[in-house]
């Protein structure tokens, strides 16, 4: 037999090594979607909930198997993909999770890609820490995989197809009232405008009557409360960025995101509170692909913060935690603090 010529090309380089490769490509795609829709003056955490025959009604998307809810910047993915189908629960499923249920994945179904963080060490960061004596530092970076609907799925176990009841309306503004009181945050009821005051760590909001719609009192609430999820005692965000910078702009990200997880969770429609720094939010966007994943992992972490506070019998079910492949953790709740 003969041998095969020899190569010139250079061996393939260690799989540690090639792991953050497409991690730039990842970032940047989830942003590229993010702009277009912020673009076509769509809000990626604010869905048109309902507007489509069938569509799921508002919440948070959940593993259909653990029960658990997505979280970070897998929900604006999982919200959008599933509106834009009409499905009607938010209930996803890896390939393997629905075999494992007795189901599968219906032919010619196109799934969903989310992500989750891993890390790596490269082998010239482990010889350095090796030389110094130190631990090696870990690079984190995102990792894809696929979801599908439970309405993409046949055979799975009948109460996965069939939608959870709407929020019950008289439960809102009680569940509401105890998160306000249940978090311990300081509130100021009057006057005309909204805000968060960290250098007391005050929130100023107008009294419940001064809006047209109730409803609109608890959205802004949890805008507010978002904020103060930030003081240095509390999730240590930075709060340095005066009105109109980047840094604000960021901050006000995190509480427009968090606000939305907040409300969604307790089956509030979320809404825009600050439409106005939309161009503010692409500039940031589009200087910065890392920007949106890390906002939306901050925003979980706060929404988190502030539904922990509950009481149990108000809580929502199965709130808290993820719903990833083989247990993997979620980048949207860990990429803002391992990323480089």
């Amino acid at each position: 037999m003969a041998r095969r010529p020899s190569s010139s090309r250079k061996p393939a380089a260690r799989r540690s090594e090639a792991a953050p490769g497409p991690r730039i490509d990842l970032y940047q795609r989830i942003t590229d979607t993010i702009i277009a829709q912020l673009e076509q003056g769509r809000v990626p955490w604010v869905q048109p909930w309902g507007d489509l025959p069938g569509a799921a009604a508002v919440g948070m998307p959940r593993n259909a198997q653990t029960a658990r809810a997505y979280s970070g910047i897998n929900v604006m993915l999982l919200w959008s993909s599933g509106m834009a189908a009409g499905y009607p629960t938010q209930r996803w499923l890896t390939f393997r999770q629905a075999l494992a249920l007795g189901g599968c994945v219906r032919r010619g179904e196109k799934g969903t890609p989310v992500v989750y963080a891993n890390r790596f060490t490269p082998e010239q960061e482990r010889d350095r820490a090796s030389r110094a004596g130190e631990e090696a530092r870990a690079i984190a970076f995102l990792k894809q995989y696929t979801v599908f609907n439970c309405a993409q799925c046949d055979g799975l176990p009948e109460d996965l197809y069939v939608p959870p009841p709407p929020p019950r309306e008289d439960l809102i503004e009680p569940r509401f009232r105890a998160l306000m009181e249940g978090t311990g945050l300081t509130i100021h009821l009057g006057g005309q405008r909204a805000f968060y005051r960290p250098a007391d760590d005050v929130i100023v909001l107008p009294p419940p009557q001064s809006f047209f719609e109730p409803v609109n009192f608890h959205r802004t609430a949890a805008h507010e409360m978002s904020h103060a999820t930030g003081a240095a005692h509390r999730l240590a965000r930075d709060f340095t960025g005066r009105f109109g910078s980047e840094g604000y702009a960021r901050e006000e990200l995190v509480a427009e995101i968090s606000a939305a997880f907040v409300c969604a969770s307790l089956g509030i429609v979320p809404t825009v509170r600050h439409a106005d720094y939309i161009a503010n939010w692409l500039e940031v966007l589009r200087s910065d692909p890392r920007a949106i994943v890390q906002a939306a992992g901050l925003a979980s972490r706060s929404a988190d913060w502030l539904l922990g506070h509950l009481p149990a019998d108000l809580a929502p079910d199965g709130a808290g935690g993820q719903g990833e492949e083989d247990g993997a953790e979620d980048a949207a709740a860990t990429i803002e603090r391992e990323a480089a």
